[in-house]
């Protein structure tokens, strides 16, 4: 007989084990269903342990460029071994803290691979046991995974995805990263750092393609004074591997192609939703184009009774997405069922910062500067540098800035794009400022610590009504 629930969940990274403890808190019975390990992808294998591997390089950054700081620091060296074995004990120390939280909140943790073999019903295989069970509702938060090159397919040795990335047997000397969006970068930042030759090669005219083309610009300079090399509007068109490396063909905008030696090769091309074998199109689940999951604002799919949520859903794809999405999923499913008498909010995307942890830091939300050009508004961009800012002086890290962009007709903080020290950390005041829907009278009249880098988001608004204080 299948054991009954209120909420089944299939998956249990950042969206599925949000949506199952706010399910829970709402009174709901909740069971999760993971193949690998609680907490999914980004704890496991992607947001969390690279910014711990990233601690590291900027702290050997910071040895290697100890005289600055008028300390001696003599021959400085790392572990690689060492270093990924950090990483991977902040993995499990999560890993561990989700488990918790799922005790706590009494959410039913079944491990192994679920498929939905009906509405409402879905069979868990661990090994040789099948375990049944049904729900009057099913949210798929499978997740997605990297995608492969057609002629470059990761073999965990020379050709590496993310997951390989992570935790690699060996330093490369020679690295080509293909990809230039956060999770290319932030590799690229990594190993570069910790002393690897690193090229990045990106098909499009910029890299961070998704960010404002000032932000781009400032960050290709960076990478090129860390001693990278960066190729846009260029491809790669073939990977030959051998014992000691691979050789490269690259191919620029014109056509001509030259062939690259390197020891390993990072592939950073985007994702792929894990909607395969799981019953979705046996139940008539209806896709996009790309084969994301299509879902309204609250995560509904075409299927009454399955939602979905985070990376197997339209992106952007981002963990912060998945667990707001989750908890709206949830909150409508209980509503549904009549155990909420909240009005869940629809989910929108406009406020949703996106961060990249690279050195230097990268962070946005809402409209670039050509975007708002392009959606016709008449605009206000206001600009301050990292030079002009006390704080950001003091740490050493005096390179990078802050740029708003205002409705010149309403106020309206249309955008903001931050480059520079902790910018990641920065970026929220600005989301807050567009989800109250502030305007720059507010912003303006605020009063920002001193010092703090915070201090460069207050000038940036400043500087676009050409009022700026410290420039």
């Amino acid at each position: 007989m299948a054991e009954s629930y209120d909420l089944i969940i299939l998956g249990s990274g950042p969206g599925g084990y949000v949506a199952a403890i706010r399910a829970s808190q709402l009174g709901l019975k909740v069971a999760i269903v993971e193949r690998e390990r609680l907490g999914g992808i980004c704890l496991n294998w992607g947001c969390i342990p690279t910014k711990a591997l990233l601690r590291s390089s900027e702290i050997f950054h910071y040895l290697t460029h100890a005289e600055a700081y008028g300390l001696s620091v003599e021959k400085p060296s790392f572990d690689l071994g060492k270093v990924v074995q950090r990483s991977r004990k902040v993995a499990d120390q999560l890993n561990g803290g989700v488990k918790g939280l799922m005790k706590k909140h009494k959410v039913a943790v079944h491990e192994g691979v679920g498929k939905i073999t009906a509405r409402g019903k879905l069979t868990v295989t661990a090994g040789d046991k099948a375990t049944d069970l049904e729900a009057s509702h099913i949210i798929i938060a499978t997740g997605a995974r990297a995608r492969d090159l057609p002629f470059a397919k990761a073999d965990g040795e020379r050709i590496w995805t993310y997951r390989h990335a992570m935790t690699p047997k060996e330093m490369p000397t020679k690295l080509l990263v293909i990809g230039s969006g956060a999770i290319g970068c932030e590799f690229a930042s990594f190993y570069s750092d910790m002393g690897a030759d690193v090229t990045i090669v990106e098909m499009l005219d910029q890299i961070l393609p998704v960010e404002d083309a000032e932000v781009s610009a400032f960050v290709t300079k960076a990478f090129q004074k860390a001693g990278m090399k960066i190729l846009t509007a260029t491809g790669v068109s073939k990977i030959e591997k051998a014992a000691d490396g691979v050789k490269a063909t690259i191919k620029a905008k014109d056509g001509k192609e030259t062939v690259a030696d390197f020891s390993h090769v990072i592939v950073a091309v985007g994702i792929v939703p894990n909607v395969e074998g799981i019953g979705l199109e046996e139940l008539g689940v209806e896709p996009d184009k790309r084969s994301h999951i299509k879902v309204d604002g609250y995560g509904r799919t075409n299927v009454e009774g399955i939602w979905a949520i985070g990376d197997v859903v339209a992106g952007p794809w981002l963990a912060h997405k998945a667990m707001h999405e989750a908890v709206t999923a949830a909150e409508a499913i209980a509503q549904a069922m009549g155990k909420y008498d909240g009005h869940p909010h629809e989910n929108s995307t406009v406020n949703i910062a996106g961060c990249t942890y690279s050195r230097p830091q990268v962070a946005s939300v809402g409209l670039t500067e050509a975007k708002a050009k392009e959606a016709g508004y008449d605009i206000r961009v206001g600009k301050f540098p990292a030079i002009g800012n006390g704080k950001a002086i003091a740490l050493g890290e005096a390179e990078g800035f802050v740029k708003t962009i205002f409705d010149a007709k309403t106020g309206e903080l249309l955008g903001a794009h931050m480059v520079g020290p902790e910018v990641t950390e920065l970026i929220q005041g600005y989301v807050v400022g567009r989800q109250l829907e502030t305007t720059e009278a507010e912003l303006i009249g605020t009063v920002f610590p001193h010092p703090t880098l915070s201090e460069m988001m207050h000038e940036s608004v400043l500087a676009a009504y050409g009022r700026t204080l410290h420039m």
